[in-house]
């Protein structure tokens, strides 16, 4: 299974990306303004100065949150699956992909996986070989430096490729049918186009019949967008970690539904977040 990587970023990511600084969701002056934070289950993570938040839940645990929120709910509903393509969004520090290798080598589940992650902070993945991970990703050391070296990295059970650049362009060059999506980027008030239903209709047309999406967040206009979108919608929660969200292409048994018809009954004036609220000039 062969996944597209831009190399070079294209005039269209070149125009959004101007587009983003001049609306001033984008700061490169800031971009590289980073605070290392310790998260509560004794793992760390990263503060950026660009989106104001940190990579991850400071209070649920970086490691927890990619573990609880992320992969074990995914790969509890692809259980059956012995190949699966995962779409990680965005790379980040990585957390998603190296926990999902983790789960994997620790439940001894016999599954190759094929991860795509877009990420245009090619200078933050490139410093990951040095990051001070958690115990649990030792046994990875290799796979990091890969990474850190080439935004890639290939065995014969898995394949991680990292896509250098905005993610509402990567998503265009992706060919494969996607299995997982770990929705995972800064919060829809820091990065929003990676919540609007524009974005959330690319991720229904990319992916399988039976994918399933994870996301932190709980937002209603984030939930409006996915059920727009065509996806059902679900809430989880995880241990004692805040709740979360799945959205599916189909109905799930042993979830609890949210009922999109009467939250917008209840509350006639939500709405989805749409791209021309953001991109207008």
């Amino acid at each position: 299974m062969i996944f597209v990587i831009l190399s070079q970023k294209s005039n269209l990511s070149k125009k959004i990306d101007k587009i983003l600084i001049m609306n001033e969701l984008y700061s490169l002056e800031k971009r590289d303004k980073k605070e290392k934070r310790l998260s509560s289950d004794g793992s760390f993570t990263l503060y950026s100065s660009e989106f104001d938040e940190c990579y991850h839940s400071l209070k649920d645990g970086a490691l927890a949150e990619s573990l609880k929120k992320h992969i074990e709910i995914a790969f509890e509903i692809q259980a059956d699956k012995k190949s699966l393509n995962i779409l990680d969004i965005c790379f980040g520090l990585g957390y998603n992909t190296l926990a999902t290798l983790f789960f994997i080598r620790a439940k001894g589940l016999d599954k190759r996986v094929n991860i795509i992650s877009p990420e245009f902070d090619e200078k933050l993945v490139s410093s990951l070989k040095d990051f001070p991970y958690p115990k649990e990703f030792d046994e990875f050391e290799e796979i990091i430096k890969s990474i850190s070296q080439s935004g890639l990295y290939q065995d014969k059970t898995k394949s991680i490729k990292v896509i250098f650049d905005d993610a509402r362009v990567a998503l265009r060059n992706i060919k494969n049918k996607i299995d997982i999506v770990y929705q995972d980027p800064f919060s829809p008030k820091k990065n929003p186009l990676l919540w609007t239903r524009e974005y959330f209709e690319t991720i229904y047309k990319i992916s399988s019949d039976d994918m399933i999406m994870t996301t932190y967040s709980v937002a209603t206009a984030v939930r409006l967008g996915m059920w727009e979108s065509g996806f059902f919608v679900y809430e989880y929660q995880q241990d004692n970690l805040r709740k979360g969200t799945i959205a599916s292409k189909k109905e799930l048994e042993g979830f609890k539904m949210v009922d999109m018809e009467l939250k917008l009954k209840r509350n006639p004036q939500a709405k989805s977040l749409r791209d021309r609220d953001f991109l207008e000039s």
